[in-house]
């Protein structure tokens, strides 16, 4: 069971986790060269931030303006809001718009006002979160939009920044795509390393379902046609199609006539995901949505 936490009170439910209570306590600490405790740093807001302290009154009050500087899909302001809430909890934090809305450049993405000492110690970290996330989400919208009118349902893989993968996988659920497996232990994912370790497609799924019976889902990747009819004639819930090209991928869903869904993997772009749809896979995964998008350029102007 997740442990109570009052910043858990600013987060959506899906990032109840003492893994993202610990990148938020990690992101602070590394920034202001401290222990950063619950409630957070109320003691001494500015703890690390040795040019605030130098330059700012402690009680002088600021305003800050958080700004979209490009077009996007908003994806972390309540990350955000815990960064400044951690830092001073006396910090006021107002969202202008909804996690997962279509933004333009010069967009007002929310406002913050307190201890101007506290509104610059967060300032980094919160941005951090917020620009990574939304790039996430942006991308992820940009698949998803290339797919519209195709039944296909574009999924994420587990090729997330070490540590992030619960913020990674909620940003993609904002920009419109599905999470497949969060870790090695939801899903049992016979990949082509298990299939040679055990020899073969068979041995190695039967393995899987001997040790797990019914309790885990077992997906089987294949690299051709003569393995996908192996992989037709187990208990599997799915099939992975591995860089196959869109001809057997078309002739996979042919022989497959829907039994099992199947899932295309490997050299999936924004150039290609419309293509590989429309040979009629159930499933896209995409590597890219989480370790090559672009962070969201967004900026905190004070007043």
């Amino acid at each position: 069971m997740t442990p109570k936490n009052p910043i858990f009170d600013l987060l959506p439910p899906e990032l109840h986790h003492p893994a993202v209570r610990a990148i938020l306590q990690m992101a602070l600490a590394e920034d202001l060269s401290a222990e950063a405790d619950w409630p957070g740093l109320a003691a001494d807001p500015a703890r690390g931030d040795v040019t605030s302290q130098a330059t700012l009154p402690p009680g002088l009050a600021l305003h800050a303006r958080l700004t979209a500087k490009a077009a996007g899909v908003v994806a972390g302001l309540p990350l955000a809001q815990a960064v400044f809430h951690l830092v001073d909890p006396s910090i006021t934090f107002t969202a202008h718009c909804a996690e997962g809305q279509r933004v333009e450049p010069g967009t007002l993405l929310a406002e913050a006002s307190g201890p101007g000492r506290g509104l610059l110690a967060a300032e980094r970290s919160a941005l951090n979160f917020l620009g990574r996330m939304s790039g996430i989400a942006s991308l992820t919208r940009q698949f998803v939009d290339a797919l519209a009118g195709t039944p296909a349902v574009l999924l994420d893989t587990r090729k997330t920044a070490p540590g992030l993968r619960h913020l990674d996988k909620y940003a993609v659920r904002l920009g419109g795509g599905q999470n497949h497996r969060l870790g090695l232990y939801d899903m049992a994912l016979v990949k082509d390393n298990h299939i040679d370790g055990a020899g073969g497609v068979r041995p190695a799924v039967e393995r899987v379902r001997q040790q797990y019976g019914e309790r885990l889902p077992i997906e089987v990747e294949v690299k051709n046609l003569e393995e996908l009819q192996v992989a037709l004639s187990l208990p599997v819930q799915r099939i992975m199609l591995d860089n196959m090209s869109l001809e057997m991928m078309r002739q996979a869903v042919e022989m497959t006539a829907g039994r099992i869904p199947l899932e295309a993997s490997g050299n999936v772009s924004l150039r290609t995901v419309r293509a590989i749809a429309e040979t009629g896979v159930d499933y896209i995964s995409c590597g890219a949505l989480t370790h090559s998008a672009p962070v969201l350029d967004i900026s905190m102007t004070l007043g």
